[in-house]
């Protein structure tokens, strides 16, 4: 079949200029399906305020000042063409799906509050662009990095966008919520996106070897800042929306940490496990974290457990953020030796169990909460 792609691993076909759904290809999980649906939504949301091109009302709604000298096109090749090109390129988009479930697990109101869904999805593709211009990296969702694709600058001004659009909703959807739960919202915005920033400064000192994780714990304290961040704002939105009281928000809160942190554990396991067609859908070279120096729980765990000559070789790779293969190949086989894998996926395992049990009770809409438990199986068990 001429065309075919794959998008969140589901078979599309792609005919006269549109995507068309073909049939779902027999070994696909009824999550994975409930994904693709939910992207289409997704997509067409973040559409209403990102559109594929640029138009001349789009930009009498959303700038201010005089309209008339500006070029659309520059606007298009500039902004909506490498962003688009970013988000084509898939993405589970659970998280704004976490927010939907949420929301409707707690009562809330879809129609008045769904728009929203587009604001942690647009922060978490802007942190990717950024991410890959701070490490240096090649491929993203298996394309070049945007930066490559479009000039370093292009890219970063993309990324700051995603960062800023979703500001403009807040301010468009302000008279549909009392002014309290409109500023609680406004706050978690603003919270959360210092806490990204944050978390993402952590994780730069690290890789670059300007301070060293002393342990574990200082590990879990950088992922529930970065990964965790957009996690939080997809939950506690969804609960001040649905009008949760103080103490179901902060203790959805303190879920939502669980959940990015045991995510990120199982995304740094699949950086050096995965090979050939898994790889692929990866869409990241492998041992990515290496190359850029990460100090992953597995490597934490290496640096305390090993014996000092593979601790030296290890942190020797590490500081050289090689692009060697073999080099590359010769950390992985250090975190193996020392079943650093298998700790770390028994503490992904342990995390994501324990929000599951944690989450229940605070759900109150049992078919939403029954999906919100598949997809956080999901997350931990993915493949790719």
């Amino acid at each position: 079949m001429a065309g075919k792609e794959t998008i969140f691993g589901s078979l599309v076909c792609k005919t006269k200029r549109k995507l068309v759904k073909c049939k779902y290809m027999k070994e696909k999980s009824g999550l994975e399906k409930v994904l693709l649906k939910k992207r289409q939504i997704i997509d067409e949301t973040i559409q209403k305020y990102l559109p594929r091109k640029i138009t001349r009302e789009y930009l009498q709604d959303f700038l201010v000042g005089k309209k008339d000298g500006y070029n659309q096109e520059v606007l298009n090749k500039t902004i909506t063409e490498p962003l688009w090109d970013f988000f084509d390129r898939g993405g589970k988009r659970w998280r704004p799906l976490l927010y939907l479930l949420v929301l409707d697990a707690l009562g809330g109101d879809i129609k008045k509050a769904k728009d929203f869904l587009i604001i942690p999805e647009l922060i978490h593709n802007g942190t990717l662009i950024v991410d890959d211009i701070e490490d240096e990296s090649e491929l993203r969702r298996g394309k070049k990095c945007l930066h490559h694709l479009f000039g370093l600058d292009v890219a970063i001004n993309a990324g700051n966008l995603a960062y800023f659009l979703p500001l403009k909703l807040f301010f468009l959807k302000k008279q549909q919520f009392s002014a309290k739960i409109w500023q609680k919202a406004y706050e978690v915005y603003i919270q959360e996106m210092i806490n990204v920033s944050v978390g993402q400064a952590i994780d730069i000192g690290w890789h670059r070897g300007l301070v060293l994780p002393r342990n574990a714990q200082e590990y879990y304290e950088m992922t529930r800042q970065k990964t965790g961040a957009m996690v939080r704002l997809s939950v506690k939105l969804a609960a001040i929306f649905a009008g949760a009281g103080e103490k179901t928000i902060q203790k959805l809160s303190e879920v939502s940490e669980k959940i990015g942190v045991a995510f990120q554990i199982q995304d740094d396991i699949l950086d050096i496990e995965l090979e050939g067609q898994d790889r692929a859908k990866f869409g990241k070279s492998f041992g990515n974290d290496i190359k850029e120096g990460k100090k992953t729980l597995m490597v934490i765990r290496a640096l305390k457990k090993a014996s000092p000559k593979d601790r030296v070789e290890l942190a020797r790779i590490l500081n050289n953020h090689t692009h060697d293969f073999e080099e590359a190949k010769k950390a992985i086989d250090i975190l193996r030796k020392y079943k650093t894998v298998e700790y770390a996926r028994e503490k992904a395992k342990a995390l994501m169990a324990q929000a599951q049990r944690e989450i229940a009770p605070l759900l109150r809409n049992c078919k939403s909460q029954r999906a919100v438990q598949r997809l956080m199986e999901f997350l931990i068990e993915r493949k790719h």
